[in-house]
Formats: structure tokens, sequence, C-alpha cells
């Protein structure tokens, strides 16, 4: 264990001890001093050096654009100068009744409160040869530099998944100048996360950047020779030849730390409104969590930044009491070569979809509404669209169907009333 910040280091004086440092983590962090906590803070993460940002690791990181400085969230003077304790260790156990946090290799952590920022990790492919060399995945900052030495030698990549990393990564791949095969087992890309229109028109983008897009396509094996990966078998018996494959179906929740100690899980951490657990010492927040929304069917578990973010700083001010339970609004973003994807709001499979511009323009949105009232708005390379679509979400949004798809319609004219 390694630790940086004051010299109630290595002591048994308790405070806020934090379980991941990703964003989240992190943020939880820097908010607490800022708002005004002034006890030990511990910072503890499972990765080497300072905490970063994941979102440029498939896109500016991958393409040299961004060094491991301009991703670090800050640098090490600012966990000195606010006196939070950065722990280079892995938790393994929870003392509820003892309020300590167990490390690998039996040190423990006293805390008056936790924090569960633990965030997910790569679902693994479950076929014959995902052992093989050459199969990667897109995490960590480890992960990413595996893959930028692997793309310097490569030819053909295959990626299965077309998800946010896996057609942003496919879009790296394609500029580098590589032969991408993108394999989806879902009917349309982005499934989870956009309306069929929006799906289409990513579909149509990657295709004309030069992508191989191959829809329904169950993987049923990787093969290779002399243990590295040399193509991916789908089920009508197809191989289609790797140099490497990156794997992108997701990501599993981190909740088995939270699990063993007790605490209630259902597809996540459970939290309240005050993202507070069943134990009055422990919080979390992040990936890992599920929380009650308003703009969902009940419990919701979101894998975004900026939704950990936010919850940070909710979580902050709830204990420096200040708080009000978490009510933001939830907000995504994907960069694909030139196409900025944003997505505010939660829509559901079955919410209508209106059209606002021309997809042909790389400038349009969809507006999406349930029973006429609006869920969600997804933009490509129309920030206004995405910005007005915050404000409204944030009270009752007094806008209709007709409004949404008039391109003559002024949509600043709403936030008058």
């Amino acid at each position: 264990m390694s630790a940086a910040g004051t010299s109630e280091a290595g002591t048994s004086k308790a405070g806020i001890v934090i379980v991941g440092a990703g964003q989240g983590g992190f943020q939880a962090a820097a908010s607490l001093r800022e708002a005004g906590y002034e006890g030990r803070l511990v910072l503890v993460g499972d990765e080497p050096g300072l905490p970063y940002q994941r979102p440029p690791l498939s896109k500016a990181y991958m393409k040299g654009e961004a060094g491991i400085e301009q991703i670090e969230l800050r640098a090490g003077a600012f966990y000195v100068d606010h006196r939070i304790e950065l722990v280079n260790a892995r938790a393994t156990a929870i003392d509820r009744a003892g309020r300590r946090l167990v490390l690998e290799g039996g040190e423990a952590l006293p805390y008056a409160h936790l924090i569960l920022a633990t965030g997910a990790r790569n679902r693994p492919l479950p076929v014959p040869g995902h052992d093989l060399a050459g199969v990667y995945y897109l995490r960590t900052r480890a992960d990413a530099d595996a893959l930028k030495d692997r793309l310097a030698a490569a030819r053909r990549v295959v990626v299965i998944g077309a998800g946010f990393i896996g057609l942003e990564f496919a879009a790296v791949a394609r500029a580098l100048g590589h032969e991408v095969t993108v394999l989806e087992g879902a009917s349309r890309v982005l499934a989870r996360a956009v309306s069929p229109e929006m799906s289409a028109f990513f579909a149509s983008a990657h295709a004309a950047m030069g992508t191989d897009l191959v829809l329904g396509a169950g993987v049923i094996g990787l093969e290779g020779e002399g243990g590295h990966v040399t193509g991916v078998r789908t089920g009508n018996g197809t191989v289609y030849p790797a140099d490497f494959v990156l794997v992108g179906i997701g990501v599993v929740p981190n909740v088995e730390l939270a699990a063993e100690a007790g605490l209630e899980v259902a597809n996540g951490i459970v939290v309240d409104a005050h993202l507070a657990t069943m134990d009055p010492a422990i919080s979390a927040l992040g990936d890992a969590v599920a929380y009650p929304s308003r703009f969902a069917a009940g419990s919701v578990r979101l894998e975004s930044v900026q939704n950990a973010a936010d919850q940070a700083r909710s979580l902050a001010h709830r204990l420096t009491g200040k708080g009000t339970p978490f009510d933001a609004v939830p907000w995504f973003w994907s960069d694909q070569a030139d196409l900025k994807l944003q997505i505010v709001g939660l829509a559901a499979a079955t919410d209508s979809a209106v059209l606002r511009g021309d997809p042909a323009s790389r400038r349009f949105s969809v507006f999406r509404f349930r029973d006429g009232v609006l869920t969600a708005i997804e933009s490509v390379n129309r920030p206004a669209d995405h910005m007005l679509g915050r404000r409204l979400l944030a009270g009752t949004p007094a806008i209709t169907p007709e409004q949404a798809g008039d391109e003559g319609f002024e949509l600043k004219s709403l936030l008058a009333k």
C-alpha cells in the first residue's frame, strides 16, 4: 500500500474513505473538500498512477492526440494540496461492525463514512477461444496502451459489439487505415442506447467510413494458430479473419464488495434517493449503483461518467449537511469520427421518435416522447438541442411532438414559459 497526502496516512484516525479512484471517486473527494469537509479523506484505487479520465481512452488517447498528462484528472500536487490520500491497493472486505475497509495484504483503513464508487468491469466473451492472445478489452489505461501497441502492427481488426466503445474504437481504427469488421448480435447498432432512427444513421455513417458492419451476427467462437487469434466465427459458419479482436459487449457492475458485506444488491448496489445504502455509514455512487430516478420506471443503473460525477457532487453535499435528493438529468455523449452524439434523458424502447433536422446534413436530433411527454433527445452535431433538452427535462418539459418536428418553431421560446 502506498499513500500520499497528509501526515495522517497510516494512523488510526477515521474519516471518509472512498473505494474506487475513477471519475466518481475522484469527484467525490474533490467535492467534499470544495464543500468544506476538513477530516481525513482517503481515495483507494487498484490501478497504479493518478486518477484519470476513461472516455478519451477509446478516442484521443488511442489516436495519440492526448498523452497520460492530458487525461489525468488532476496533477499530483492537487492531492497533496487538498489533503487527499491516494492509496494504491485492492479493497477485499468491509468490516461494517468495526467500520474498517480491509485491503489486500490484510491492512485496514478505519472509516467514519465509506463511499463505494467501485464502477464496473468488462463483460467477458463466453465462447471458445476467448483466452487466445490478441483478444482485447478496453476499460483501463493499461488496456488502451496494449491496444495502441497492437494497432501499430495490425491490419485486420474485428470488433465484437456495436455499442459505444465498439463503434468509437472502430472509427479510430478506420482513421488509422485498418480493415475493420464490426460484428453485432442485435439487429441494429447502439440498440440499448438510442432510437431505431439514430441506429440507422450511425450504421450508415460507419459503412461510409469503410467499416464492414455485420448485424445479427452471433459470435460462437474464436479461432487461432499458435495461441494467437486469427478469426471470429459466427453462428452461420462465417469466419472473419482478424489480426486482433476487440470485445465490447457491455460491462458488469462491481458489487461483490458490497454483497459480501451484506448490503442489498439488485442490478447494482441499492441506494435511496440520497445515495445511501441500508448501512447509514456507507453510501455508493456511479456505474455500480441502482438508484431511484424520476426519469426511469423505478430504479435504474446508469453507466455514465457524467452520472457518476453528478452523484459524487450530490453525495458530498449531503455528507457536509447541505444535501437534497439526487435528481440530476441524465446525459451522455459519444464521439465517433466527426460525429458527436449527445443524449439527454432516458427513453424506453417503445417511446415514439420525432425527427428534427436532416440526417443527410449530419446535424439533426431525434426527440423521444411517451404519451406526448418528452423523455429524451438524441442529437448529432447539434449541441443547442442537447442543452435545451437538459433545461427542459430539469423541470416539466412543455414541448409537443409537433413543435419538436417543426424546424420553423423556435425551441428557445419554450424556456420563457
